[in-house]
């Protein structure tokens, strides 16, 4: 990346000589696991592009909005309503949490055995390394697991913090609880952004938003093609991609992308050998540039072909409805579509066992590998539901914990290798 953008870096406060050692090894991380693979699409020059400059020149397009007034709100979770905030004139982008580097930094202010996840975020921010939270005028938190809610009680004490309330049940009363937190997220970014939300730009900003999810979903129907024309990497590069790039240039672009998986899957080009072993993933999200399972998986004899994850089908599965014609029905709308996310905070959770199993089965599977970051409780305890009910469903499933480190690369890499060769 073009050492043009370190005044910019300055200006937000980054720890320019950490930073630039950063970019390096996410560098080298991204050619080792992306650049080195064969057969791939030429859109992905698009992906390819936008990563190596994910903290460059959309890091500049960030300032140049703020410039003109817009503000700028980050998240760390699905369930923050982006309609809302497109719709108030805001841009959101998703955070930093996808590295291990500043966890010597967490762990001052949090416990060790902490997940991955939330050490990354915090310790991005105290070790001064992702421009994007130092771009934002308001953060956003959510209550979808103890670790986030208390850890955003410390981050509170370095950025400004805004916690959503997250139901932890799917009854009639804990709707209406949501339904007010959507309410009051509403009139909070009213309060940060300056304007107010009228009929058209929430009408706007559905539609918007549901053409980016229409675009993923057809990415995701292409890959259920056999032989898949897209390797798992590329995949989740490009769900990983959506959090943070424009909404109208990516969906153009990745229009444009499917276009040419249409043509392989006509002509029956696949990017594996015939007869590699199709696998899906599910569980824990995957944030840049944590594509460590996916690269054991796809070196050791398989293809990945989905993942029931927030960075995956639990995020795109469900549009907003268009058929809202107040300001009132389209907050329900709102609400409800995010009500059908399957997060493992809920409980009981069966939507979510049987999107598992349903999925698995359209995508013509061999196995499900269930992967949950260390010490993220709700989604390694779901896991044995999970099993369950993919074992009924005649399934097999491994089930993985770990964390963002690769000291443990080769003993995966030993167990997938086994799953792969089980399932066959």
């Amino acid at each position: 990346m073009s050492s043009s953008h370190d005044a910019m870096w300055e200006k937000l406060n980054l720890d320019l000589e950490a930073h630039a050692g950063l970019l390096e090894v996410l560098g080298k991380f991204y050619g080792d696991i992306y650049m080195s693979q064969q057969g791939r699409l030429r859109g992905m020059e698009y992906l390819d592009f936008v990563l190596s400059e994910v903290h460059g020149l959309r890091i500049q397009e960030l300032q140049d909005a703020k410039a003109l007034g817009k503000k700028i709100v980050g998240t760390f979770c699905v369930f923050v309503p982006e309609e809302i905030v497109l719709a108030a004139g805001g841009i959101q982008v998703g955070l930093c949490a996808g590295a291990e580097i500043g966890s010597a930094e967490a762990e001052k202010v949090l416990p060790r055995n902490t997940c991955a996840l939330i050490k990354s975020f915090v310790g991005f921010k105290l070790s001064r390394l992702c421009p994007y939270i130092e771009s934002c005028d308001l953060i956003v938190g959510e209550t979808t697991c103890d670790g986030k809610k208390k850890a955003y009680e410390i981050f509170s004490d370095y950025s400004p913090v805004y916690v959503m309330e997250i139901p932890q049940m799917k009854n009639a009363c804990d709707r209406e609880l949501w339904k007010s937190e959507v309410l009051r997220f509403k009139n909070k970014v009213e309060e940060t952004t300056g304007n107010k939300i009228t009929t058209d730009s929430l009408k706007e900003a559905i539609h918007l938003l549901n053409d980016r999810r229409r675009v993923l979903q057809r990415l995701n129907w292409l890959r259920a093609a056999v032989p898949t024309p897209i390797s798992g990497r590329d995949a989740l590069l490009i769900n990983q991609i959506s959090f943070y790039d424009d909404p109208v240039r990516f969906t153009t672009k990745i229009g444009e992308l499917c276009d040419e998986l249409e043509e392989r899957v006509k002509s029956g080009t696949g990017v594996a050998p015939e007869g590699t072993t199709r696998l899906m993933l599910s569980g824990c999200p995957m944030a840049v540039p944590n594509w460590k399972l996916p690269y054991i998986i796809e070196s050791s004899g398989a293809i990945v072909v989905g993942e029931e994850s927030c960075i995956g089908t639990r995020n795109t599965r469900d549009l907003v409805s268009e058929a809202g014609l107040t300001l009132d029905n389209m907050i329900d709308d709102i609400v409800d579509r995010y009500m059908r996310i399957d997060c493992a905070c809920f409980t009981p959770n069966t939507e979510r066992l049987d999107n598992i199993v349903k999925m698995a089965q359209e995508l013509k599977v061999k196995g499900v590998i269930h992967y949950a970051l260390s010490f993220c409780q709700p989604y390694a305890m779901e896991a044995y539901k999970v099993e369950k009910a993919l074992t009924k469903a005649s399934i097999p499933m491994l089930a993985i914990e770990t964390d963002y480190s690769m000291e443990d690369v080769e003993q995966l890499k030993t167990r997938v290798e086994a799953f792969v060769e089980m399932t066959r």
